[in-house]
């Protein structure tokens, strides 16, 4: 043991040598680029905003409908990390039965106070082209920089301006608000699972949203928090498969009834045998 001992701390020393060699490489424009877990923060409603036909509204007036919404920050004219986002999104759209607009709200803000009305309403139609729904609604909303550090802030989105690429660095993050205007969930990424999306919201809306099915298997699925996906858990499966026997159980016991008493009804009720009257 003591003469393997050198070689494991050698080895430890090479890690962390690696280790702290790569998190001094980072780019200084990412220092404190990062999401931080804000769930169950009210946020500020009064907040205001200019949507994509240059009108100014209330951050609560996306939430007068009493449905969850869907919030996404990024910046227009970015060709790289908002654009991929924003393309996943569309994406893991595609894949839900629901449409933004009718089962939630779609609001995209841009962090760039630089970005005006005209820019966010190209931006709207070329992604809902995309999307390719019908009827379906997406805001684009820009603002000034003390609004929009306010709302980074409260949902905790810490990004960065660099001057020397003009480019701002931020988290590939959507986050999830309930009706009442509380941070309630968050996706990472530039996957998104039309699952995720659809219990995300779920959460969200605190289940108001979904029918009971979807419900029933939404139990059976919890957040992960350090890859920022939904994923099985034993016991919620375990009640699914449950819930699945019983209902089976249920059924078949339906149709034995309903077949009897249809028997019954037309005289077809088997009459016992002599022996058994005798008996």
């Amino acid at each position: 043991m003591t003469r393997r001992l050198p070689a494991i701390v050698l080895a430890a020393t090479v890690i962390a040598s690696v280790i702290a060699s790569a998190e001094t490489e980072l780019p200084h424009q990412l220092d404190g680029v990062q999401q931080d877990d804000r769930r169950g923060v009210q946020l500020d409603l009064d907040l205001i905003f200019t949507d994509e036909d240059g009108h100014d509204h209330r951050l609560g007036d996306y939430l007068s409908s009493g449905k969850p919404m869907l919030l996404t920050l990024n910046y227009l004219m970015c060709q790289m990390l908002c654009t991929e986002t924003l393309n996943g999104l569309v994406e893991g759209l595609r894949g839900l039965e629901w449409s933004p607009g009718n089962e939630f709200q779609l609001v995209t803000v841009s962090i760039d106070p630089r970005e005006k009305p005209d820019l966010a309403f190209e931006k709207r139609r070329a992604y809902l082209t995309e999307l390719g729904r019908d009827n379906a609604t997406w805001h684009f909303l820009t603002g000034t920089q003390p609004v929009i550090e306010a709302l980074a802030a409260q949902v905790g989105f810490n990004f960065r301006y660099d001057r020397e690429t003009d480019q701002f660095a931020h988290p590939p993050t959507i986050l999830f608000i309930s009706p009442d205007g509380k941070v309630m969930q968050y996706l990472f990424g530039k996957v998104f699972k039309p699952r995720d999306l659809k219990y995300a919201l779920m959460d969200a809306s605190e289940g108001k949203v979904g029918s009971t099915f979807d419900q029933l298997v939404w139990s059976c699925f919890h957040y992960d928090e350090l890859t920022g996906k939904y994923t099985p858990f034993a016991f919620g499966i375990m009640r699914l498969g449950g819930a699945a026997t019983v209902l089976t159980l249920g059924t078949i016991l339906f149709v034995l009834w309903r077949r009897e008493r249809a028997r019954s009804l037309l005289g077809l009720t088997p009459h016992p045998s002599p022996g058994e009257q005798l008996s």
